[in-house]
């Protein structure tokens, strides 16, 4: 079981668009598993960036772990899970 005392073991980026409903259930369930795996997670509009516009337009919700793609789309709740321990 992870030592929850020490904070939270991960910063996680969803990279979404205003609007998304894909984005919004991927922060609903994100939201849901936040204290059971110990993660944080920052939501980033890419309609701001046209760096990352250009690179996640019609990827999005991309869940990512600094430069690693966990998933897109959906949520995949096995990938985040092995991304974590």
């Amino acid at each position: 079981m992870p030592d929850r005392s020490a904070g939270p073991s991960a910063r996680l980026t969803v990279y979404s668009r205003v609007g998304c409903h894909l984005c919004e259930d991927m922060q609903a369930q994100l939201l849901r598993l936040q204290s059971q795996l110990n993660f944080e997670f920052e939501v980033v509009d890419i309609d701001e960036d046209e760096a990352l516009r250009q690179r996640f337009n019609v990827k999005v919700p991309v869940l990512a772990l600094g430069e690693d793609i966990i998933c897109c789309h959906f949520l995949d709740e096995r990938s985040l899970r092995e991304t974590l321990t």
